[in-house]
Parts: structure tokens; sequence; C-alpha cells
């Protein structure tokens, strides 16, 4: 049997579920998400694991706003970053495991358009915030490593707070564009987005107009935006390398590599991904549908599930609060 692309997929769902769309209305009341296409008969199986990672990244990044909160010791600028960090997660992870998992449980494909456009909204400028943050606490840890005795002199609160604000703005501004150039398109092909959120590509494809000018402004500034952070991080993380080796003791030297080296592999899963689905948009024709959205989930997923872990857990000081909350509220 002959194998469907994910093109012929929508046309047999428009033509099955789906009525004709009015041309005369430029903008549809809803859209239909279809899901990860080729893969709707494992959506069900897929959700659990979805849902599981959904629940560790709320519980974790909870966890750590209110752990951080309760100790005044923890007014550290490595842990606001870190609390900043958490509540983007949170609204990253919020703004679409909800929503996806009614996809694949419940079947509720319909989204009405000005909430998938408020969706697709939250999830470019959380996602463009994350990797601002990602940034930031590179930079706190090289103050932290390369400039110990200067740490809390140069990373005080007033700067800490001016970091945080420009990383929200910066997110802000260059996404506010994208759902209000989508607002103003026409869209008399189809209402299905081959996805499983509002991604703003898969919506831009459905317009019935050029939109080759949007789709290189959407691209350019996730690249240039992605690009920078990306440079600055590793700039970071090499000088921070190099003031490691020159450490005295072997012990601290493994102590401080072993940190530097977890946060590495989560900016890494972060970026890999982002960077994939970011130029699949663009070179990655041949690329299966499913493969492309499944990694697509994974930037959105894995973060927020894997931060709380990684500058948490491992985190000397949150551990010792937890547990002395915990056998507080167990005595």
């Amino acid at each position: 049997m002959a194998t469907l692309s994910s093109e012929e997929l929508i046309t047999i769902k428009e033509k099955t579920i789906m009525p004709p769309l009015n041309t005369s209305h430029p903008s549809p009341a809803t859209f239909s998400l279809m899901g990860i296409p080729g893969l709707e008969h494992l959506h069900v199986w897929i959700g659990i694991p979805f849902c599981s990672m959904y629940v560790v990244a709320v519980v974790g990044n909870v966890t750590i706003l209110a752990v951080v909160r309760a100790e005044q010791s923890l007014h550290e600028p490595m842990f606001l970053f870190l609390c900043m960090l958490s509540v983007t997660d949170l609204v990253l992870s919020t703004s679409t495991l909800p929503r996806m998992l009614c996809l694949f449980w419940l079947g509720a494909h319909d989204i009405a358009f000005d909430a998938c456009l408020t969706q697709m909204f939250f999830i470019h400028s959380f996602t463009t915030m994350e990797s601002g943050f990602f940034l930031t606490m590179a930079i706190d840890r090289y103050v932290a490593i390369c400039h110990p005795l200067r740490h809390t002199t140069i990373l005080t609160n007033t700067r800490i707070t001016i970091m945080g604000i420009i990383v929200v703005i910066r997110g802000v501004a260059f996404f506010s564009p994208h759902p209000i150039l989508l607002k103003q398109l026409p869209y008399c092909r189809t209402r299905i987005i081959a996805h499983t959120y509002c991604e703003f590509m898969a919506v831009l494809k459905l317009a019935c107009v050029d939109t080759g000018a949007t789709s290189r402004y959407s691209l350019s500034v996730a690249s240039i935006i992605g690009s920078c952070d990306v440079i600055l991080t590793a700039v970071s993380y090499v000088f921070i390398l190099q003031s490691v080796f020159r450490l005295p003791s072997r012990e601290a030297g493994f102590k401080a590599l072993g940190t530097c080296g977890s946060h590495v592999c989560v900016i890494l899963v972060f970026y890999s991904t982002t960077g994939f689905s970011i130029f699949t948009h663009r070179f990655g024709k041949n690329i299966p549908a499913h493969i492309h959205i499944f990694i697509a989930n994974m930037y959105l997923l894995v973060p927020p599930f894997l931060n709380p872990i990684v500058y948490g857990v491992k985190t000397k000081k949150i551990q010792e609060h937890v547990v002395k909350a915990l056998s507080i509220k167990v005595a």
C-alpha cells in the first residue's frame, strides 16, 4: 500500500470532515489542527510521555519558584535568572501542552482563529525569551567563575532586572508583528493546519496570496536572534572553560565542568531542535512532515522538562532547601 504525503492526507481529511471554506471571508472563524500527519493512530500513546513531561515541568518549575521566593539566601543572580527561566518554561509549556493533549486524547481539532494567533504569539515570543535567559545565565556563570570576587557587584539586582526586561521586550517586540501580519491575510485554500499547535509557518502556508516577504521576515528574525544568542553563549562558556582549566584544585575543576556540562547539554538540545525546525522551513523540503513536527514539539517540551532537573535538582542549595521544607512538613 502506498504511503500518502502530508498534503494528500490534508486533502483527504478536508473532503471527509471539513466543509468548504467561504472565500468571501478573509479570515476563517476557526482552524483545525491536524496533529502529527501520518501518526494520527498513535496520538493517544504519544500523549502519554508528553503529559508526563508536562507534569514534571510544572511541578519542577513551580518548586523552584516557591523555594527561591521563600529563602532569602537564594536571592542571588543565578537563582533570580533561574526564576525568570522557570516562569518562561511554565508559560511556554502551558500555552501548548494542554491544547495538544486535548487534540491527542479528545480529538479536539478545532481552534478559534484569534486563539490560534494568541497561542502563536506566546510560543514564538517565549521561545525567544527562553533563548535570551539561557544567554543571561551563561553570562552569570562566566562572571561567577571568571570574576568570583566581583560577582555580586557586577550583577546587581538593578542590572539583573534590566537584563530580564531587555529579554522580555526583545521577545515581544520581534514577534508581535507575526499574529498581526497573519490577521491581515486572506485564507481561501483550507483551514487545516498540519501541525500540533499554531506554528507561524504552518498557518502562513494556508494564505491564498504570495507570502514570500512575510516568510523571509520571520525566518530572518528567528535566525539572527538565535545565531547571536548561540554565539554569545558559546563565547561565555569558552571563557568559563579556560578559567576552569586554570583552577589549582582538580576537584573544583571537575565540579565546575560537571555543572557547566549539564548546562551545555540542555542548551544544545534547545538550540539544535529549534535550529532544525527553523531551517527545515527553508531547506528541508524532503524531510517527512511527521519528523519535522515531532522535533518542533521537542523544543517546546524538553527544555521546560529538563531545566528544573539540571538547574534545580543538581543545584546543592536548592536541594538542601527542598529537603528541609519536606522534612518540616513530614514532622
